[in-house]
């Protein structure tokens, strides 16, 4: 897990974390093109299009109804349930699953204004995000956040089958705001969020979602 600080985007909206991979496949590209080796050139070439494509980093503007929470990553609800009890909140929770496959957008973002009591990192396996036991499994971060309404929720990036960093970029203590970037998975992977029993959920399981401006509920 890297815990760098967020850096502060270039103009092009590309993630800072994926340039370091772009300027080395931009570098074996050009030594491919200098040696006449042109075929394997073109096809470094395609893949620095890809990579620069999956670090992609469009801006989003948060929704502006106060009390409402926001998904924290591009992808799909596969998971939607109540739980007796959690690893991260005191007592009864729901819990909200997204899945991140290859195409989508992998900067997350975060889902409501509070502040960061605790971040927790766990190493583990990288089966199949998709599957539900990589919720206790897999390598994963949460982030524990108290809201000023002194309500609490946790947010957790968890690592997928190609995925091998999390990079996450806020500390305990800190104070966050609703939309913010705050990390990224890279190549796939999940987010889940654990929210109190009595928030009302507003999507469904199958319905697709965009970090930063899809309203996944209600704090009540």
């Amino acid at each position: 897990m890297d815990s760098s600080k967020w850096p502060v985007r270039a103009i092009l909206p590309i993630a800072q974390p994926g340039l370091k991979f772009i300027l080395i496949t931009i570098l074996f590209t050009g030594m491919l093109f200098y040696f006449g080796w042109i075929l394997s050139a073109w096809i470094f070439f395609a893949v620095t299009l890809f990579i620069c494509w999956f670090f992609r980093d469009p801006d989003r503007a948060a929704p502006e109804e106060e009390n409402c929470l926001i998904s924290p990553a591009d992808g799909k609800i596969i998971i939607l349930e109540k739980q007796g009890q959690c690893d991260y909140l005191k007592g009864p929770c729901i819990k909200v699953s997204i899945f991140m496959n290859v195409f989508n957008v992998h900067v997350n973002r975060i889902p409501f204004n509070g502040k960061v009591q605790k971040v927790e990192y766990h190493p583990g396996k990288f089966m199949n995000a998709s599957f539900d036991k990589a919720s206790s499994h897999n390598e994963r971060n949460a982030l524990m956040i108290r809201t000023d309404d002194d309500k609490s929720f946790a947010v957790v990036q968890i690592a997928g089958l190609v995925a091998r960093r999390i990079v996450n970029c806020v500390k305990e203590g800190e104070t966050v705001k609703k939309g913010d970037r705050y990390g990224m998975i890279q190549f796939g992977s999940r987010l889940d969020l654990y929210l109190p029993e009595d928030f009302k959920i507003a999507v469904k399981i199958g319905e697709k979602t965009k970090a930063g401006s899809t309203i996944i509920g209600y704090m009540q």
